[in-house]
């Protein structure tokens, strides 16, 4: 006779381990995020560096230039913790968190190709919809 499934342990989120359809999610937004970082601190160089030489502290100001390198540059560091979540959120059978982290990576995507076509954000949605994709048991 098998065991009875009781109500809590539908519940609770059951371990998954990623296919090769899904390990790719998160080493890709590392990547990307390493990428867009390098590639701030190369073309932005001579700014940071005139930031630097007037002391760092306050000399963003209402320079745009210097709030856009600054915003350009701190996006990256959110996006790699995110990227290093999945894997996590994965194996502990987060389904929902996963979905949920698809859905805001495919509107932050949407929306920023939509403003900026020629950028990175087209990058994000090729993982933002996977996410999204049903896969697995309980999926």
């Amino acid at each position: 006779m098998p065991p009875a499934i009781t109500p809590s342990a539908l519940d609770t989120p059951q371990p998954l381990r990623p296919s090769r359809w899904q390990a790719w999610e998160g080493p890709w937004l590392l990547a990307v995020a390493a990428v867009h970082s390098l590639f701030g601190l190369l073309v932005f160089a001579p700014v940071l560096r005139a930031m630097v030489a007037q002391g760092w502290f306050d000399t963003v100001g209402a320079d745009p230039l210097r709030g856009a390198v600054s915003w350009f540059l701190l996006f990256g560091l959110p996006l790699a913790l995110l990227a290093l979540c999945i894997g996590p959120l994965r194996q502990a059978g987060q389904v929902r968190r996963l979905r949920l982290m698809g859905w805001g990576l495919l509107g932050l995507g949407a929306v920023g190709a939509s403003l900026m076509p020629a950028s990175g954000f087209w990058l994000v949605l090729p993982p933002a919809l996977s996410l999204l994709l049903p896969r697995g048991q309980g999926q």
